[in-house]
């Protein structure tokens, strides 16, 4: 199975606007959920670019489970997220005008495209990922974010994602010259909370 390219819009034209964020949703939810997080964001002059999965789902295991029990899924999922940014850069949007927000299941796919595509971007924030695969593959992951900042939010424990892969894709990120900000919750649960709103709009959409 592969995603159709069918990617949501709102905030600012992107033929007008000067900056991008790309919002990425979880399992079972939908671009318009992700997009409706944007109105707790200081994003006013954004252009929003919220990509849509296939039957909601990017991919259809955990993300800890091996690479090839989530093909075809994950590789097209990348490659949406990849169509996104390209989708905003021949825009006229630079790299480091181009952000990122994802939850749950969009977050592990943020974290991975990210360490699969490091550069100056403007930031991103991840919320309760990580990473994806079984096993940690470092030679994936190339490239400088040249102290780009990544905020990511957790909750500890969290059912999906263990705070140790949270913990070692925080340590990958700041290895390839990432300014990351890592915030953990006691027991909060799957969800996002409004310090995590708060911190996200200090550190990176200030």
């Amino acid at each position: 199975m592969s995603h159709p390219i069918q990617i949501k819009r709102s905030g600012q034209p992107l033929e007008l606007a000067k900056k991008a964020i790309i919002m990425i949703h979880g399992r079972g939810g939908s671009a318009e959920d992700i997009l409706s997080m944007s109105s707790y964001l200081h994003v006013d002059n954004f252009a929003l670019l919220a990509p849509q999965a296939e039957n909601n789902t990017w991919y259809p295991y955990s993300f800890m489970a091996p690479i090839k029990d989530n093909e075809p899924w994950l590789s097209s999922a990348i490659d949406l997220i990849d169509h996104t940014v390209e989708l905003a850069l021949t825009s006229g949007i630079l790299p480091e005008d181009i952000y990122f927000f994802g939850f749950s299941q969009g977050a592990c796919l943020t974290l991975e495209y990210l360490a699969q595509n490091a550069k100056r971007y403007g930031g991103a924030v991840a919320i309760i990922g990580g990473v994806i695969g079984a096993e940690i593959n470092r030679d994936n992951y190339t490239g400088n974010f040249m102290q780009t900042p990544i905020f990511i939010g957790t909750s500890d424990p969290d059912f999906h994602v263990p705070l140790e892969r949270v913990k070692d894709t925080v340590k990958i990120l700041e290895q390839m010259g990432a300014n990351v900000k890592l915030n953990v919750y006691q027991n909060f649960g799957h969800s996002i909370n409004r310090e995590e709103i708060d911190t996200a709009n200090e550190f990176i959409f200030s």
